[in-house]
């Protein structure tokens, strides 16, 4: 067969010039497409903080993989594309930012099909700030619970603002420099042909799936706290949750701290006590920060596992009464050890006098809010059992219980405010009995009250920055029950509080 041309003509030249260059177009896109790649950190503290543990979605012109959050451009740019939905940027929420750090504590970047992608990891939810006063700085704790972080609202807004008409592939390009934001030439390629347009159909699909559990549907969260397992029900297990009970929609709870987990191998985990597997439990939080079986990075999340094993709870900052403290450890082992423990569980000790630490107390002994009991279901537990299928990680110690776990009170001052759902704001408050506690109080302010053992309530903003009030009328939210030691004097109450100040 001949040719249509020579090769050493002009035109054969220039065809082989176009196959080539349509080869090497071909070459990249596919490399491109195929690479994953999370941006690593040596230091074990600066992984923690930044580091992938694979919950990057990786949105392609396909299909969605993985977690909620969009690409790292449209992230970046969201807050100034949609600036009256977020008034002070991704920090009025309760994230926390570091000197030199465009992204914030809790939130990845990585190389996935091809886009700079961004997701949550374990310090998004266990990170928080203390200050001393309100003229103080805040200092950064790692593995505290993150009392200041409003995910409800976090989530909502990167729903509305991604499928605002203002957000546009030009109005992103537009905002990577003045963001100073460097991305992929891929991503940027894919910007001009129909990226944005399909992150808005996936983020509609994604919106319509979990609206019964945002909006003023159901109770807010509030500042501090998440819905752990309703959002489970929409995302992994793709249930229609507008058909569920209403009630069993009502399931926010407190961030837990994440220190110390050697010694919590082997009691009940979760606040209902559903799991006695740390390991589990681990990566069953990081399919709530949007990992999948597919998109799982497990050596990065065995790193983190390591480093809690033996993470230390932080010490009280502030002056301890030894006095006091002296007496209010003969207290607390009268009222108190038999269920939690003693200041030796934050070395690893478990002290013998502890016979019900780590146990589920039944809900009509305990008789705290049963509304997180309520939300987690034999239907529920049943289904975590078909997650990770054929694999070693498949979960096998998931059950339903009938209340709450007695936890640990390991560095018991940084973890308010306290009982399951955070509805007491400090340790004396949580010695009153229920009619006596705070009824409404403001969330999120992380100025320290060094008296009651908790922050300071009642601030309802500071700086443009508004804290989340805090009823405990609204459904989910009661701060009755746990009423051991609320009979007790005064001068009692307050010296087991400064005992527990040395946890």
């Amino acid at each position: 067969m001949r040719l249509p041309f020579s090769i050493n003509s002009r035109r054969g030249r220039v065809a082989i010039g176009i196959a080539a260059v349509l080869f090497v177009i071909v070459l990249w896109a596919a490399v491109s497409i195929g690479s994953d790649r999370p941006t690593t950190y040596e230091s074990i503290t600066d992984h923690f903080k930044y580091g992938s543990i694979g919950s990057e979605p990786g949105v392609s012109l396909l299909r969605p993989v993985g977690g909620v959050l969009p690409p790292l451009s449209v992230f970046t740019a969201l807050p100034s594309i949609c600036p009256e939905k977020l008034p002070g940027g991704y920090a009025s929420l309760g994230f926390v930012f570091e000197p030199n750090h465009a992204l914030p504590i809790g939130v990845s970047r990585r190389r996935r099909l091809g886009i700079d992608q961004v997701g949550l990891n374990c310090a998004v939810c266990h990170t928080g700030t203390v200050r001393d006063s309100p003229e103080a700085g805040p200092r950064i704790v790692l593995g505290m619970p993150a009392h200041q972080l409003d995910l409800q609202r976090f989530v909502e807004f990167v729903l509305e603002c991604s499928l605002d008409n203002r957000l546009t592939a030009e109005a992103v390009r537009g905002r990577l420099a003045q963001d100073n934001v460097s991305i992929s030439l891929f991503e940027r390629t894919l910007l001009r042909f129909g990226l944005v347009d399909r992150l808005k159909l996936v983020t509609l699909n994604l919106r319509n799936r979990v609206a019964p559990i945002l909006g003023n549907e159901v109770p807010r969260w509030g500042r501090g706290r998440v819905d752990t397992f309703n959002p489970y029900k929409a995302i992994q297990f793709n249930w229609p949750i507008d058909r569920l009970p209403h009630e069993e929609l009502i399931g926010a709870s407190d961030f837990p701290s994440l220190w110390n987990q050697k010694p919590r191998e082997g009691l009940h985990l979760h606040w209902d006590g559903d799991n006695d597997s740390v390991d589990e439990r681990n990566l069953s939080a990081a399919l709530g920060a949007g990992v999948t079986a597919v998109t799982v990075d497990h050596d990065s999340i065995k790193r983190v596992r390591d480093w809690i094993w033996t993470l230390p709870p932080p010490k009280y900052p502030y002056a301890i009464d030894a006095t006091l403290t002296a007496r209010g450890a003969s207290l607390y082992g009268q009222f108190c050890v038999a269920c939690h423990g003693d200041h030796r569980f934050r070395d690893g000790v478990r002290a013998s006098e502890a016979t019900r630490v780590g146990l589920v107390e039944d809900i009509d002994r305990i008789r705290t809010d049963r509304h997180r009991l309520d939300s987690y279901t034999d239907l529920f537990a049943a289904n975590q059992y078909a997650l990770y299928p054929e694999s070693q990680y498949r979960f096998t110690h998931f059950r339903k219980t009938r209340g709450y776990a007695n936890h640990p009170l390991d560095g018991i001052w940084a973890r308010a405010p306290y009982l399951h759902n955070g509805s007491v704001p400090t340790l004396l408050d949580l010695m009153n009995a229920p009619a006596e506690r705070p009824k409404v109080f403001y969330r999120g302010y992380d100025v320290y009250d060094q008296t009651r053992v908790g922050f300071v309530s009642n601030v309802p903003e500071e700086k443009g920055r508004t804290f989340f009030q805090y009823d405990t009328s609204v459904p989910g939210n009661g701060n009755s029950g746990h009423e051991y030691g609320t009979t007790l004097a005064a001068a009692d109450k307050a010296a087991i509080v400064e005992y527990l100040k040395t946890f």
